[in-house]
């Protein structure tokens, strides 16, 4: 959205809805994270069954790691203060996670820059769940 102050808006993406050992867990390009206990203890009341779902992170949730995780591109790096915003393009679409870099190295921070492969995850309690053709919260 132009104009807009503060935290960008959510991601949105294609995933999997799956069982894992008997947990409900996303799948997203390749990476599976299972859910907290809240969000499993919600779909459970729901009967929700493993399905295609659109799965929402808010930019500031996603995180970069060097072991498992989703691959993607940096296209733009824009240092703001004590976070970096990457653009990144990922399983075909560009999205937006935001980094702190209070716990960040200069050369870190420089690693971070345009065409640079990383990996991100997020963790399974701040994950939004949505059916794929209502668009509705599955945990609702």
């Amino acid at each position: 959205v132009a104009g807009f102050i503060g935290s960008p808006q959510m991601n949105f993406f294609d995933a999997k809805l799956v069982k894992v050992d008997g947990k409900y867990a996303v799948e997203l390009g390749g990476h599976t994270v299972v859910l907290s206990d809240d969000k499993q203890a919600a779909l459970a009341a729901n009967n929700v069954q493993e399905q295609e779902i659109t799965l929402g992170l808010r930019p500031e949730h996603i995180h970069l790691t060097a072991e498992e995780g989703v691959e993607a591109k940096i296209d733009v790096h824009e240092l703001m203060g004590a976070t970096i915003h990457l653009h990144v393009n990922t399983l075909g679409k560009d999205i937006i996670i935001i980094v702190s870099t209070m716990e960040m190295t200069g050369a870190q921070i420089a690693a971070l820059s345009a065409g640079t492969a990383v990996k991100f995850s997020f963790p399974g309690n701040i994950c939004h769940v949505f059916n794929k053709e209502t668009g509705i919260n599955l945990e609702a």
